[in-house]
């Protein structure tokens, strides 16, 4: 939708659907949330009116029924159905609190479910390859960006932390004593993340390295950029991984992401608790780890398929 500012309605819309928006603000929601509301809201009032809508008194159940249903009938993905729904309850439900309406009509309504795609992961054996080809790099070029780079690969396959986790490391987060990494999560969350022995090896490796790109930028950061010695920016590590990627041959193009899934569903599979790997991968709810028990029985599923005489 080209524009999504209200004073092209009606007077009467203007006024209401306004005083909503600028209550965004104060929720603490994202610039980026509050965009996608108010064009959300703008088509949805759009709707309305060719409907012969003319003021917010006029809506009905119906009429968001069938809006929705305009939703669906456009061909839109059902995450984003879901989202508009959700801009519209919320504004409804404001009216509603505000007196402006006597009832609620988009009160308890809902859409299809969201069918969640799974994610693509690397199979054990090109998480290996990955790991040898960067290394066999590592030791041919001898350079420390080269070894950082194995560093912050076999890290992030190995905790399962977020690219932002990861670039948010200090060097004093990495204990190698005890084998662990201190990662700050989402919403400040504290925790201790199990790092392997290859990991380890590289970790000790970078930092034995580390030295060669610092500048005065570099504070305590774990991970540092090869120009600036800043920490490292996210987009640059996401750069970093795909490009590891392309070493190995027949292996998806993946991010930091995709080595988060990996190792959670590598885990899976080596028979981890399904509770350990909520936890080290940080998530509030274990539902949200389910998703890879599903990975790992479409692998089984295809195991079968191809290997059993009756599949």
């Amino acid at each position: 939708m080209a524009s999504t500012d209200t004073d092209e309605f009606p007077p009467a819309w203007v006024e209401p659907t306004g005083q909503w928006l600028s209550s965004l603000a104060g929720r603490g929601l994202s610039q980026r949330t509050q965009r996608a509301y108010r064009s959300d809201l703008h088509d949805f009032v759009l709707f309305l009116l060719q409907q012969g809508v003319d003021d917010l008194y006029g809506i009905t159940r119906t009429q968001v029924r069938a809006w929705l249903a305009a939703q669906s009938d456009a061909g839109l993905e059902r995450s984003t159905i879901q989202r508009r729904l959700a801009a519209v309850k919320g504004f409804c439900a404001w009216a509603h609190r505000q007196g402006i309406l006597d009832e609620d009509p988009a009160a308890g309504l809902r859409t299809a479910p969201v069918r969640r795609a799974l994610p693509k992961v690397v199979t054990q054996n090109q998480a290996h390859a990955l790991m040898d080809a960067l290394a066999a790099r590592a030791a041919a070029e001898g350079t420390a960006v080269s070894t950082r780079d194995l560093a912050l690969v076999e890290l992030l396959y190995a905790t399962g932390i977020r690219v932002s986790e990861l670039c948010g490391l200090d060097v004093g987060d990495f204990d190698a004593a005890r084998e662990t990494v201190h990662v700050l999560g989402k919403g400040d969350k504290e925790r201790v993340a199990p790092v392997g022995r290859p990991a380890q090896r590289a970790v000790a490796a970078w930092m034995r390295r580390r030295d060669e790109l610092v500048t005065a930028r570099s504070g305590a950061a774990l991970f540092i950029g090869e120009r600036s010695g800043a920490r490292l920016d996210p987009r640059v590590a996401r750069r970093i991984v795909h490009r590891s990627f392309s070493l190995v041959p027949g292996s998806p193009d993946l991010g930091p992401h995709g080595l988060r899934h990996a190792m959670a569903t590598h885990l899976l599979e080596g028979g981890a608790d399904l509770r350990a790997v909520q936890e080290i991968l940080g998530h509030s709810s274990v539902a949200t780890t389910q998703i890879y028990t599903h990975v790992t029985t479409e692998r089984l599923q295809a195991v079968f398929d191809q290997a059993h005489p009756h599949a």
